[in-house]
């Protein structure tokens, strides 16, 4: 054999060798050292269903169910795997759809990357169970349509809106959080404690595996590591008491205003609500849900306002109580001052704050029952002056206010809280300067302020706060609406967060004179039609200006009871109700009464009946 032959045959074989290396190598990526290869696989042969959670539910404080969850229906198309010759008028019938949105929905640009006809995607959203269940029946008919199931909201009663409120679609921004696992098509706590709890409420999604032939049609599920089962949310127990939540709203119908009542111990919130409200159930996801959103939105009462925490309002006389408190702790106010007042303040004969014709205020406890404005502006007067300058004074009084909780939030679990205002001492230099270059002011010319008026705005949740300030003598746990969430075995994980006591820095002495006064304001003052014979409530009135001048003043009212284990703190504010011994304090007392009681004394109804039928709403255009 000639070493040409042996050559050419050696370089044979060395090609037969190295092409055998090479497949197998090739073979070794393919099965064992890249996991591309083997998933580009599975992704032929394995479909992948996302499995929604349920959605945890909110129970009140009793454990009365408020929000469930409503079981939905998204409709899976596959294209490739639908009979053509399907009974389409049946399938149409069955789920109350056109045949026309039939062909629309299918007919989808197989050229997009967004479509395959062998990938799954939504036929149609949100079927009701009520009218899936009718489908399910003939689902057998109808190869290449798959059901995934969907939890909605359900509310079994018609009350607290505001404070549950509702969920929603997620948005383009939502999905691209890195930091959340949100797909299109997900839900969301769009306002209220879904919102605020949406973390705690949501769960997390699950995956399913399924088996699929050469056709993409379903053979069998698949248990494998990458199967994920879901993850229910949890369960909250909010502080709300729904009963006395349906009483409060049944006293506020056809009225614009808020009721804020706390357990002055806990800080736990027995109800809040703003009226006028809707019905939670509007807003669930239905396919009336849009029309009825545009209903509520474009309503010029403005329903979605949530007015406890969002509007902002004159504390009005509310505030004479703590101007005392300051200027007593301060050692200017002795208890037993006697300060006269013939009608309205006067500085050098001089009419400069009018007041309503009352007995002389002897003390502080009858300065406070007959809500005085000469009695509040001269012992102001005194905090502002009490050194050479009156922005010492101010910055003094302020740093009280934001004790008290005023200026800022509060803290609520829950979005939207407003801060509310009170001036500062800059505020008045730049203004008073803006009026009269180098102009300094003086206490007299910011005296509104004694009467919870000029620049202060609070919310009628920091007005409920401050009444339980009052009941519990000098300190307050930060206002709340969940306790805590609901474990598996039924006890209740509490938050540490609102277990902490604020003292607002005034001595517990001082209490004692202000309450007695508040305790007369119902008894023999401007709060008679509060007066419960059962219940000794301490509360005080306040009527403040209507700048819109759209109506009438705004009708203020906020108390605690009993005066000496206080187991309420509660304040009202009615728009354009007038006086607040008119509407705000009586609709107090009955929700004291029904709070504390169970019930409202037969003698009582005529008051509770008048209540619920004033309408004061103001026809709007």
């Amino acid at each position: 054999m000639s070493n040409t032959y042996r050559n050419r045959q050696f370089t044979i074989q060395t090609l037969f060798v190295l092409s055998a290396l090479l497949l197998i190598y090739k073979a070794l990526e393919v099965q064992v050292l890249d996991d591309s290869f083997r998933a580009k696989a599975d992704a032929t042969t394995i479909g992948k269903y996302v499995e929604y959670p349920s959605r945890g539910l909110i129970y009140d404080r009793n454990g009365k169910l408020l929000v469930y969850n409503d079981l939905t229906y998204d409709l899976m198309a596959t294209y490739n795997q639908i009979n053509p010759d399907m009974d389409t008028s049946k399938f149409c019938a069955l789920l109350d759809i056109s045949e026309d949105y039939f062909e629309k929905a299918l007919d989808k640009n197989w050229r997009s990357l967004r479509y395959s006809k062998s990938v799954p995607f939504i036929f149609l959203s949100k079927i009701p169970a009520s009218s899936f269940n009718r489908f399910q029946e003939s689902l057998y008919e109808f190869p290449g349509f798959t059901p995934i199931m969907r939890n909605s909201r359900g509310y079994p009663h018609e009350n607290a809106a505001h404070v549950l409120g509702y969920i929603r679609e997620v948005n383009q921004r939502e999905v691209k959080n890195e930091d959340k696992d949100y797909a299109l098509g997900d839900y969301i706590g769009a306002s209220g404690l879904e919102k605020a709890y949406e973390d705690s409420l949501k769960g997390q999604k699950g995956l399913r595996l399924i088996l699929k032939d050469n056709m993409g049609r379903e053979v069998d599920e698949v248990d494998g590591e990458n199967a994920i089962p879901p993850t229910s949310g949890k369960d909250l127990k909010a502080t709300i008491d729904l009963d006395l939540q349906a009483y409060a709203e049944s006293l506020m119908q056809n009225k614009i205003g808020s009721i804020v009542a706390i357990e002055p111990k806990t800080g736990e919130i027995l109800t809040m609500l703003s009226t006028p409200s809707y019905n939670p159930n509007q807003l669930k996801i239905s396919k009336e849900r849009g029309k009825a959103y545009i209903e509520l939105d474009t309503n010029p009462n403005k329903p979605f306002l949530d007015r406890s925490i969002m509007a902002q309002y004159p504390p009005g006389s509310l505030f004479k109580p703590f101007v005392a408190l300051i200027a007593m702790q301060e050692g200017l106010l002795n208890p037993n001052r006697t300060i006269r007042c013939q009608g309205a303040y006067y500085l050098g004969g001089e009419r400069l704050t009018g007041c309503h014709a009352h007995p002389t205020c002897f003390d502080v406890a009858t300065g406070i029952q007959h809500s005085c404005n000469a009695y509040f502006v001269t012992i102001f007067r005194d905090i502002i002056d009490q050194t050479a300058s009156p922005i010492e004074g101010l910055n003094k009084f302020n740093t009280y206010l934001d004790r008290f909780g005023m200026n800022k939030r509060l803290g609520l679990d829950f979005p939207n809280e407003k801060a509310g205002n009170y001036p500062s001492s800059e505020y008045y230099n730049d203004w008073f300067n803006r009026q009269q270059e180098g102009q300094k002011w003086k206490s007299l010319w910011i005296r509104s302020l004694a009467i919870g008026q000029g620049e202060l705005l609070t919310t009628n949740l920091q007005l409920a706060n401050m009444a339980a300030i009052l009941a519990n003598r000098g300190y307050y746990k930060t206002p709340h609406l969940v306790s805590g969430t609901i474990e598996r075995d039924g006890t209740i994980q509490k938050f540490d967060k609102f277990q902490k006591t604020i003292d607002v820095g005034i001595d517990a002495i001082h209490f004692p004179p202000i309450i007695d006064g508040m305790e007369r304001v119902v008894t023999a003052g401007t709060a008679r039609g509060a007066y419960t014979p059962s219940i000794s409530i301490c509360g005080k009135t306040g009527t403040a200006e209507n700048n819109q001048r759209d109506g009438k003043d705004h009708s203020i009212f906020f108390a605690f009871a009993p005066k000496d284990d206080p187991q309420i703190a509660i304040a009202v504010y009615i728009e354009n109700g007038g006086w607040g011994g008119t509407y705000a304090a009586p609709i107090a007392s009955l929700v004291i009464e029904k709070y504390i009681n169970g019930n409202v004394q037969p003698g009582r109804k005529y008051l509770e009946d008048r209540m619920k039928k004033a309408n004061l709403l103001i026809e709007k255009p």
